[in-house]
């Protein structure tokens, strides 16, 4: 069944939609755009860390990374080889809600980028061997200390979530996952996994260019048709918390940091939800730019932070309460008990200063920035496509997003910081130079 949409300008995507399903329950999303020859191939697994069960954990990220790895009719390293020595650029991500692979070409080589993705999701398993999974876990554990480990501040994410969420709860770990689980997990265990949820009818394809409709749906068929839909997949647990926490949380790690860093975090709504599109205000009127609250008070006004390094931001997930993040960093001489007051300090003042209708319409012209830079390319707009497709049903809700930033109003901010930002519900974490307990950093 193909189900066509074109939501008008007004809405904020005004390029035509299609989509359809296709009887192994793959679902196709097609945004036809001829205004250059050149076409994205986006694809959403509705699988990420929060599907993870006890002893898996890191297993979506490892698949990100195995998927590059060969498949049955793809030697080892030859996507990527097919893909740029073609003109095209690839690349995958894991998050908590999905994993994401994608390839931009150059649209007459459109049927290559299917043909190479319906056989690593149909022909990925068979390939696999002892040898590939070996190395990969290596490539994993070295990402782990570049990235994570031995980088100042570098877990802090990882700190963060399971000081925010319960043990237990599917966001409690990184995507990164546990280097024990995965050294753990068996060549028959990893290929399970794949099995249960790299499957058609946990997919949604979305090609965003120079491609019509009509033909990507006969390639669709071609190439992904005869893959054999995986019944009874299983859902993650469920995220669900009610409300913010009613215990603040406190963690401070001594580091080979070159100053002392707060993040203070809390968690606020889902993503998707009117109060997360408040939140999303919220942090750009707080702590996004020159011009934002925590910039003005504390780098520039009591010039007691970096102004290189404050700021606050949400983090897009969907499944549960995302959380709100605001850090910062001392100055030289500063103490960080100072600082962590003025964070504090300026995070209150969203409840009792109003937020002013320079700040409100500043916020909404930067989220509008944004928001048309990323709708500017194919890739971004196929990501966003096939988002909306997975995590809200239907890829034409991606048209409102902007409406319903535009549409929250300084009332909307207040409240949202007077029921998420509470300081009984507050993570803080904070690093401090080895060496300098207790002394100004």
């Amino acid at each position: 069944m193909t189900s066509p949409s074109a939501p008008v300008v007004t809405t904020g995507y005004p390029w035509p939609i299609e989509t359809t399903r296709l009887s192994n329950g793959l679902r196709v999303v097609v945004s036809e755009d001829r205004s250059s020859p050149v076409v994205c191939v986006n694809l959403w697994y509705d699988v990420g860390s929060r599907h993870e069960p006890a002893g898996q954990t890191g297993f979506a990220h490892l698949f990100e990374h195995l998927m590059f790895e060969g498949s049955v009719h793809v030697k080892k390293t030859e996507h990527m080889r097919l893909v740029q020595g073609n003109g095209g650029s690839l690349n995958a991500t894991t998050n908590p809600d999905r994993t994401n692979y994608f390839e931009t070409m150059p649209s007459e080589h459109l049927e290559l980028a299917l043909w190479l993705e319906a056989d690593r999701m149909g022909g990925l398993v068979p390939a696999l061997t002892q040898e590939t999974l070996d190395n990969q876990r290596e490539v994993v554990k070295n990402e782990r200390r570049q990235r994570y480990d031995n980088v100042p501040y570098g877990d802090a994410w990882l700190r963060l979530l399971e000081l925010l969420y319960p043990e237990g709860h599917p966001y409690h770990h990184a995507t990164i996952g546990s280097m024990e689980d995965l050294n753990a997990a068996s060549l028959d265990t990893f290929k399970a996994f794949h099995q249960q949820y790299y499957a058609p009818n946990n997919c949604v394809l979305t090609v965003v260019g120079d491609a019509g409709p009509d033909e990507v749906k006969r390639l669709a068929e071609k190439y992904f048709g005869e893959l054999a839909p995986v019944p009874d997949i299983p859902p993650a647990p469920a995220g669900h918390i009610a409300g913010p926490a009613t215990t603040p949380v406190r963690e401070t790690v001594t580091a080979a940091v070159p100053a002392s860093r707060i993040y203070l975090s809390h968690r606020t709504h889902p993503f998707g939800t009117k109060g997360y599109d408040a939140i999303t205000l919220l942090a750009t009127i707080l702590g996004n730019g020159r011009g934002s609250r925590l910039y003005q008070r504390l780098a520039d006004g009591k010039r007691i932070a970096q102004p290189d390094y404050i700021g606050s931001y949400g983090v897009d997930l969907a499944h549960a309460p995302a959380p709100l993040i605001v850090t910062a960093t001392t100055k030289d001489g500063v103490d960080v008990a100072e600082l962590e007051d003025g964070l504090s300090e300026v995070i209150g003042s969203l409840v009792t200063e109003p937020v002013t209708d320079e700040e409100l319409g500043r916020a909404k012209a930067m989220l509008t920035t944004a928001w048309w830079r990323s709708m500017s390319t194919v890739g971004g707009r196929a990501d966003t496509l096939g988002r909306y497709a997975t995590q809200f049903g239907d890829p034409a809700t991606v048209a409102y997003r902007l409406p319903q930033w535009l549409a929250i109003t300084a009332d909307d901010v207040t409240e949202a910081a007077a029921y998420a930002l509470k300081p009984e519900s507050r993570v803080t974490l904070t690093y401090v130079p080895e060496g300098k307990e207790g002394k100004d950093a």
